[in-house]
């Protein structure tokens, strides 16, 4: 039989009405996003990574004045507190977890550090084991200190790949037993932002999203050293448009044949399709995302459905999403959750 019911959940700030982390269902047989309630309660969950095996979730939380990794089991929908690991300042933006569910890691825009935490046999987290704080600035009046913003594992699992908006660079470290040591840097322009990367499935092309560039960063991927090279960059943006826009997440299809970009201003998610022997992207179209900020989005187990979180509007979108074409319709644009951030689906 044929599965029609996705469960998902939502990362929030909770500065608002949220609770914490939101729990929802997609039909793809309806087309129609349900049954939206409160999964757990807690502060500033705003991004979540769920493991490989859908038996734990991990989210980054604030605690009072200290900020970390909470972690959770996950059994029939249910989420089940384990155990909290926290330290002084602000809570990370960012949280990865590796394949076989060994090691967190975990971005702070605010103290521009990636922090890694090794998972211990009942899925709870250890102390953080590797702090790795960048240094820098670029030409933005928002660049005064690193800002990291994305911490996750390359494909083959050597790496952790950290996005730096703050010094519009891309760290690669190597991984060993949660322990990071640098082993490339690679540069955008100055005063580009780089926030999001995202990988090809075939390991060998990667694509960045630059928040204050508002564009999509083609880069090919050496994975005898961590290094990456650049190929192409491309507007996630009309040309005409010329209000405040700034870059979001970047997503792209398991066949490797298209990118998707948020736009925080300009509202809406770029679609660009993917040159198979080259890596570089052909613009597809602009789509709107029915809603104010996009923080996030999210394609979901078939493949058939995008939903976009609405930051500032409270709202989750859903499309429809034609495999052949890559392009976008709008079919439910009415779902509320407070301050949504971030949308990850249970593993398929």
């Amino acid at each position: 039989m044929t599965q029609n019911l996705f469960h998902g959940y939502i990362g929030t700030y909770t500065k608002g009405d949220s609770e914490g982390i939101y729990s929802f269902t997609l039909d793809t047989a309806a087309g129609k996003i349900g049954h939206v309630q409160t999964a757990a309660k807690l502060d500033n969950p705003t991004y979540l990574t769920i493991s490989s095996d859908n038996r734990y979730v991990y989210a980054v939380v604030k605690q009072g004045d200290e900020g970390g990794v909470s972690s959770y089991t996950l059994q029939d929908g249910t989420l089940t507190a384990l155990n909290t690991q926290t330290s002084a300042g602000s809570p990370p933006c960012h949280i990865s977890t590796d394949k076989e569910n060994t090691t967190v890691v975990t971005a702070n825009y605010h103290k521009g550090t990636i922090e890694s935490y090794l998972v211990q046999e009942d899925g709870s987290v250890s102390p953080a084991v590797s702090v790795m704080e960048h240094a820098g600035s670029g030409p933005d009046p928002r660049q005064e200190k690193p800002h990291a913003h994305y911490a996750g594992f390359t494909p083959d699992g050597q790496y952790v790949v950290a996005v730096d908006l703050g010094t519009d660079t891309v760290f690669s470290y190597r991984s060993y037993n949660g322990n990071l040591t640098e082993a490339s840097r690679f540069s955008v322009k100055p005063g580009s932002g780089p926030r999001h990367i995202v990988f090809h499935p075939n390991g060998t092309y990667a694509y960045i999203m630059t928040e204050f560039g508002s564009t999509v960063i083609a880069v090919s991927y050496n994975p005898a050293d961590g290094s990456f090279t650049e190929k192409q960059y491309v507007s996630t943006l009309p040309a005409d448009f010329t209000a405040n826009n700034q870059g979001s997440a970047i997503h792209i299809s398991a066949d490797g044949r298209f990118v998707y970009a948020g736009n925080r201003g300009h509202d809406s998610i770029a679609v660009f399709s993917v040159n198979q022997d080259s890596g570089e992207l052909t613009f597809v179209e602009h789509v709107s995302t029915e809603g104010h900020w996009p923080r996030d989005f999210v394609l979901d187990p078939t493949e058939q459905f995008v939903i976009a979180a609405n930051q500032e509007s409270s709202n989750l979108v859903l499309f429809a999403r034609d495999a052949e074409t890559g392009k976008l319709r709008l079919l439910q644009s009415d779902v509320q959750v407070p301050d949504p951030v971030c949308v990850k689906f249970l593993h398929v």
